[in-house]
């Protein structure tokens, strides 16, 4: 190769290494909690310091649902939860999630700290949210609070934190953490069918992988398209083949500077990728995308 072509190949490749980063984590502080009726405990709007609203939705966790009346997604996820922590009664499961957004509300009664990169963490398109990493008073990191507590488990879009830990050293620090409180009988974990949780979690399992597996054409209308760097978890749902856990994936490793970049997610190989591409567009400029 001559020596000008490779520079120029080396200077593409810097190009796309660039764009596949992750955008820069920016610091918000001091920020004050906004209560609202539809807040839970891991989405929930702030007020910035000149007093703007920002609604975030916490990275690495979930809390149990709350708002299921008439949202079928809302109530399918609930169910799902409940089976994560071996609960029977599904009600019972939803009190623990009203308790977290009662923790998160007494959590962040004093400023605290965010650090966002913007990310769209949009679940139902609906309703605008980004991506979050919330540190309270004490220098604690609230994710991780809330699963110490037995309010939150381990799921979700990780990514390098603040400190510098990366996504995937965080996600599994979270895990142990999780572990730990199921150990201790921390929050839901209090309830769990330890004789049922594992045939709860196999269920499952099963019921995820059968719906992938059947869903072999798009919910979505006919020539729709999903802008791949910017669609909500619940449009990404709507692709064939594509259940949460896969959707989650995708947003975790955005930006994208093509299509075929999908082939570094999990759960996404050559066969799949084709089943879904006619229906994924994508932004010429990456950059722009947090």
């Amino acid at each position: 190769m001559p020596p000008s072509a490779l520079l120029l190949f080396l200077a593409l490749a810097a190009l796309v290494a660039r764009a596949a980063e992750p955008a820069a984590l920016i610091e918000i502080a001091p920020c004050r909690f906004q209560d609202e009726p539809w807040a839970d405990g891991d989405s929930f709007p702030v007020l910035k310091p000149d007093g703007s609203p920002i609604t975030i939705r916490l990275y690495g966790v979930d809390c149990v649902e709350t708002h299921v009346a008439g949202d079928e997604s809302n109530a399918r996820r609930l169910r799902d939860q409940r089976r994560f922590f071996g609960v029977e009664d599904i009600e019972a499961a939803q009190q623990f999630g009203f308790a977290a957004k009662e923790k998160t509300r007494e959590l962040l009664a004093r400023p605290f700290q965010v650090h966002t990169a913007f990310a769209d963490g949009r679940g139902d398109p609906q309703y605008q949210r980004v991506y979050a990493f919330v540190t309270l008073w004490d220098g604690s990191d609230l994710a991780e609070t809330l699963v110490r507590m037995g309010l939150a488990r381990a799921f979700g879009v990780c990514r390098e934190r603040p400190d510098g830990m990366t996504g995937e050293e965080w996600q599994k620090s979270l895990e142990d953490l999780e572990l730990l409180a199921s150990k201790r009988g921390e929050g839901i974990w209090s309830i769990t069918n330890w004789d049922k949780l594992t045939e709860e979690r196999r269920d499952l399992r099963a019921e995820e992988a059968e719906l992938e597996r059947v869903q072999g054409t798009s919910k979505l209308g006919e020539g729709s398209t999903l802008e791949l760097n910017s669609a909500a978890r619940d449009e990404l749902m709507q692709l064939p083949g594509v259940g949460e856990t896969t959707a989650l994936a995708i947003i975790e490793n955005r930006p994208y500077s093509s299509v075929d970049d999908l082939l570094r997610v999990p759960h996404i190989g050559p066969g799949k990728l084709e089943k879904i591409r006619p229906f994924l567009r994508i932004h010429p400029s990456p950059n722009t995308v947090p």
